[in-house]
């Protein structure tokens, strides 16, 4: 979900529908090989990974090794992710466009939030910094990068809203470079930025408060963007959906258990990665940094990435760059500042925003080739490859970094 997707938008793609589960006795057979269809289709395959949760959770209390144990907890991370996003909306369609629309940019990015908030309580601040700027860079080069490629085969170009891409690829930048000035501060009046991999947990106070002073900007920023794209410019980001849907809405009741059981989900797996995060890098001779900013990153939202391909194959390029960047422009803006602010509550020791130089440099290049790619307001497949090229490089050097 993103901060500028319309209810009922893009998790659309998540849960069993209805239907299938309300069909009659005697209709078993065809019901069985309904259910058969959807779990095999694109729109449910992640609920084909629910056995690793209960696995995840057995793997840890029997004490089985760390790399076996984090790798369960990170596909079981996947369901209960999608589960969210598909609660998410039926809460939001249920509660109409303005609180709706509130209801999805609050959650459309709580699973990444509640892992994030795990690793800050654990203290392990260069893994949340190192997710925050995988996501970002993700969102951008690798899902936006893969729904040009899968969305362009056998297609001269696709096209898409230019105003509401730039626009969205201008409030990217501005986050990003507020993001940056603590450790530019850092770099010139302290001790120089933290190298990948190494756990800093003590800066100076000038540097924390400057980050707290920026967190508190961008969430104001992020609340001005919410009224511009949710009330003075609906129409613009949240144009009226020609597509039908044929499925029973859920009632409230049920969108807010399935809900509040989704997070309890996502909290179990989440308290269970972050706990064998540190000892499964050590094993498979990474660092927290990598796994924290590509494995970390991606499976947090796996289930949303997914539906972006899948509606850029339908030609659906404008939902697509809006789950893309629309996401990364959320995470910057508000995930990002809530958990600094979470930092002086939570953990041994608040978290400034001092990033490495490798990520400094891999996010403000994922920014600036957002910028570039959306200006025109089309694509091509050869686009997208050239995305996931950068992708591939810049993971490539957080692997040897």
């Amino acid at each position: 979900m993103t901060p500028l997707a319309p209810p009922g938008g893009a998790a659309r793609a998540g849960v069993l529908p209805v239907s299938y589960r309300s069909a009659p006795v005697a209709d078993v057979r065809p019901q069985r090989r309904d259910l058969r269809g959807f779990l095999l289709s694109g729109a449910g395959w992640p609920y084909l990974l629910v056995p690793f949760i209960p696995i995840a959770v057995a793997l840890d209390l029997a004490g089985a090794t760390a790399v076996v144990v984090f790798f369960s907890a990170a596909l079981g991370v996947i369901p209960t992710a999608a589960l969210m996003g598909r609660a998410t909306e039926e809460l939001a369609a249920r509660a109409g466009p303005g609180i709706g629309g509130l209801l999805n940019v609050t959650f459309g990015n709580a699973p990444e939030l509640i892992i994030a908030l795990f690793a800050l309580g654990a203290g392990l601040h260069e893994v949340v910094k190192a997710t925050i700027v995988g996501s970002v860079i993700g969102n951008i080069l690798l899902v936006l990068g893969a729904s040009m490629f899968v969305g362009g085969l056998g297609r001269e170009r696709q096209r898409f809203s230019r105003t509401v891409a730039v626009s969205q690829s201008s409030m990217l930048l501005l986050a990003v470079s507020a993001l940056a000035m603590p450790a530019i501060f850092e770099l010139v009046n302290g001790n120089g930025l933290p190298a990948p991999g190494v756990e800093r947990v003590r800066y100076d106070t000038s540097v924390e408060h400057l980050s707290l002073a920026v967190a508190v900007v961008l969430i104001c920023s992020y609340a001005a963007g919410l009224v511009f794209s949710l009330r003075t410019h609906r129409d613009l980001f949240n144009p009226p959906s020609e597509e039908e849907h044929d499925e029973e809405p859920w009632s409230t009741r049920r969108a807010v258990l399935t809900l509040a059981a989704a997070g309890v989900a996502v909290a179990a797996m989440s308290e269970v990665l972050v706990g064998s995060i540190s000892d499964a890098a050590h094993s498979i001779g990474l660092t927290e940094f990598f796994v924290g900013a590509i494995v970390v990153a991606i499976v947090g939202n796996a289930a949303e990435h997914w539906v972006a391909v899948l509606v850029a194959r339908k030609d659906k390029m404008d939902l697509s760059v809006n789950i893309a960047i629309g996401s990364s422009t959320q995470i910057a803006l508000f995930v990002a500042p809530v958990l600094v602010l979470c930092s002086f509550v939570l953990g041994p020791n608040p978290m400034p925003l001092v990033f490495n130089g490798f990520e400094l440099g891999g996010v403000l290049l994922a920014v600036l080739i957002a910028i570039h790619v959306t200006t025109e307001g089309e694509s091509t497949w050869f686009e997208g490859v050239q995305l996931i090229a950068v992708y591939a490089v810049l993971a490539l050097a957080f692997a040897f970094a």
